[in-house]
């Protein structure tokens, strides 16, 4: 017995040892490599004199930097919230059995798996300022045209919006898994009691998807963090910073200005940002279950 359960340990091993060496290789590896080039001045050439913290005390008085930093946590903000109860309504609204709401499914999936550069370039002919659809809609309305995303105050609005139409396919399809996994009996015994659809959802539903709830919420924290496309096609951080992101900023010093030291040290603090924001959820999260024992 002993050797049997010795032979099935070596064969587990054996089995996920392609996806240690896949992490180890193109995921530690450079994430230490990385790690290490934040300490120097390296700038893809020749130089790669180790400097200290001198390029962590930059960021701290870096303009740019800081703006981006706070561009990202206001799309964050103003993104993830706005996501989960859109997904939500739209798993409610979809959920059944029909021709009918397998295809509005599919409506809601199909700019979820359109790719960002092609959901970004559609965006920005429906943003310009003289022919897009906005300002043609405006006018028709009496209104006046807007310039969008050349204007620093609705830029990023702009942008937040568009994300929010992109990934409720998302939100909504793991939604959906966790409305299907509710107790049909629990709904027929609301329904015995007298409660209407709407207090069902509320003393029901949404307590049981709470769980689901939390996984959407640090993913698309994790996600709005990591915004890069669409910033890059739409805007290309502008007007003036106002839609730049700390990604935007990482790729600009590495390959615009070949600071790739600079550039490491943005990404680490990048990565402890979400690390921490993880973190805290996860903590939440835990306080959140053990009261509700």
């Amino acid at each position: 017995m002993r050797t049997r359960i010795r032979r099935d340990d070596v064969e587990a091993y054996v089995m996920i040892a392609p996806f240690f060496a896949f992490f180890t290789l193109f995921v530690m590896v450079p994430i230490i490599v990385n790690f290490v080039n934040s300490f120097t001045n390296y700038d893809l050439g020749r130089t790669r004199d180790f400097i200290g913290f001198r390029n962590y005390v930059r960021l701290f008085t870096d303009g740019d930097f800081l703006r981006s930093v706070l561009n990202t946590l206001v799309y964050a903000a103003f993104s993830v919230i706005p996501l989960m109860v859109l997904g939500f309504i739209a798993a409610v609204s979809v959920y059944g059995v029909s021709r009918v709401l397998y295809m509005a499914r599919a409506l809601y999936i199909f700019p979820y798996v359109t790719s960002m550069v092609a959901v970004s370039m559609i965006w920005l002919y429906m943003y310009e300022p003289t022919t897009g659809i906005f300002n043609k809609i405006l006018v028709f309305l009496g209104f006046k045209p807007l310039t969008w995303l050349f204007d620093e105050g609705l830029a990023l609005p702009c942008l937040i919006i568009m994300n929010i139409w992109k990934n409720i396919g998302y939100v909504m399809i793991i939604y959906l898994a966790g409305l299907a996994g509710i107790p049909e009996s629990l709904y027929e015994a609301g329904k015995v009691d007298g409660a209407s659809r709407f207090a069902m959802l509320f003393k029901i539903t949404v307590p049981l998807v709470s769980p689901i709830s939390f996984f959407i919420f640090v993913t698309t924290c994790i996600e709005s963090f990591k915004t890069f496309e669409q910033v890059r096609i739409m805007t290309g951080g502008g007007p003036i910073n106002s839609t730049t992101t700390i990604v935007h900023q990482i790729y600009m010093r590495a390959f615009g200005e070949y600071k790739m030291g600079y550039a490491s040290a943005m990404s680490i603090v990048l990565l402890i940002i979400i690390f921490g924001i993880t973190l805290l959820n996860m903590r939440l999260g835990e306080e959140r279950e053990g009261k509700s024992w």
